[in-house]
């Protein structure tokens, strides 16, 4: 019989192995002691105090030292996820803004960053106005582009494999764009580009409205429609990264309804297209006839394509989000109505909590799991080594 022969390199992948479940455990719960470590990964005590303490001086973990306490003797130390070892950064490049967040790998923003841009802007215009708020955010935060250990990016429009929206977008000439080839000049890290219906229904599962579900479409409600869909917990992008564009086919009147409040009777002429809703809506709160009409005739579009969409997923929540969602008050009533009417089953129907930053926030979350996949996949080098 020969017996088998563990190599060094065996023995330091398993040192690794060992290491990171350390680390999973430490990023999922709150500061661990090397018992609870140890129950909790199935490594021996002796083998978790070593591992911890190596954890500490590589700058993975830090330590949390006992406080005061009437029990007998020294409490435990315990040891928590060092979140300031890397940063990343979610962006959401809109019609009409550019919002940057910067948070440590906790998920705790650390920064935020934004600014105004024309909604007919070109790609030269709305590039330059990225770049810029960029690296505004890095130095009003005190970061380089070093300390960034991810990056994603949210655009209007379905993207691809390629992370380009070649299929449609409101934004002109987007389509040409390829933000992780003009992004990669000042950044060594991964950049991800994704929608961002999508990315605002990661948020709003991460820390918004549906934190309770697996099950979840997504609205964002606007000038424009769209929708974002989690499904057994699983962002669903589709074959062509175009899942939940259901606005597109024009039977839903996903692509007309919001025609209802910009030609609202009654809106003054010196209100501009843009703000026009917004003057619908508070003009129907107020008691407004003709905007309470108006107001309800784009529900009902709205509704059209949300119950195709209930029908075909049977979500548990559906959260209406997008700018349209600071007057939910108005909305989520009739919305309901609607799709009780027209599905099987009525979804619970909720409103944001996010609001306006409900995109970011999911390219955040998108950014954080492509650390933790490049982190526990890799190993403890990746994606750069931490700093002390």
């Amino acid at each position: 019989m020969t017996d088998q022969v563990i190599s060094g390199t065996d023995l330091s992948r398993l040192r690794e192995l060992n290491s990171l479940s350390v680390v999973r455990a430490l990023r999922d719960q709150p500061p661990a002691t090397v018992t609870e470590l140890a129950k909790l990964t199935g490594l021996s005590r002796p083998a978790v105090d070593v591992i911890a303490q190596g954890l500490v001086t590589g700058g993975w973990a830090t330590v949390v030292e006992p406080g005061g306490s009437s029990v007998v003797g020294r409490p435990a130390r315990r040891y928590r996820f060092r979140a300031t070892a890397g940063h990343v950064i979610g962006v959401d490049v809109g019609a009409h803004k550019i919002l940057t967040l910067l948070a440590d790998l906790d998920g705790n923003v650390v920064h935020t960053a934004r600014c105004t841009v024309a909604a007919d802007a070109d790609p030269r215009e709305r590039l330059a106005a990225l770049d810029q708020i960029l690296a505004t955010c890095l130095l009003e935060a005190g970061k380089t582009e070093q300390d960034i250990w991810a990056v994603t990016i949210g655009v209007t429009g379905p993207v691809d494999a390629s992370g380009k929206t070649t299929l449609f977008t409101p934004l002109p000439g987007w389509q040409t764009v390829d933000l992780g080839a003009h992004l990669s000049d000042r950044f060594t890290c991964p950049i991800v580009v994704e929608n961002d219906c999508k990315l605002a229904a990661l948020a709003e599962r991460w820390q918004g409205a549906a934190r309770d579900a697996n099950d979840i479409v997504f609205l964002l409600a606007g000038m424009r429609n769209g929708a974002g869909l989690i499904i057994d917990g699983v962002l669903r992008r589709g074959y062509g990264g175009a899942a939940g564009e259901i606005g597109a086919l024009k039977a839903v009147r996903w692509l007309t309804a919001p025609s209802h409040l910009e030609r609202c009777p009654g809106v003054p002429a010196t209100v501009s297209p843009d703000d026009a809703a917004a003057w619908v809506f508070n003009a129907a709160r107020d008691g407004n006839r003709d905007a309470r009409t108006a107001v309800n005739r784009y529900v009902k579009d709205l509704a059209i394509g949300t119950a195709a969409l209930v029908l075909a997923l049977d979500p548990q929540v559906v959260v209406f989000g997008g700018g349209f969602s600071r007057s939910a008050d108005l909305v989520l009533d009739p919305l309901r109505r609607e799709l009780q009417r027209l599905c099987l089953r009525l979804p619970d129907v909720r409103a944001s909590t996010l609001g306006a930053d409900s995109v970011a926030l999911g390219a955040l979350r998108l950014a954080l799991n492509e650390v933790d996949q490049r982190l526990f996949t890799l190993g403890l080098s990746a994606p750069v080594a931490p700093r002390r």
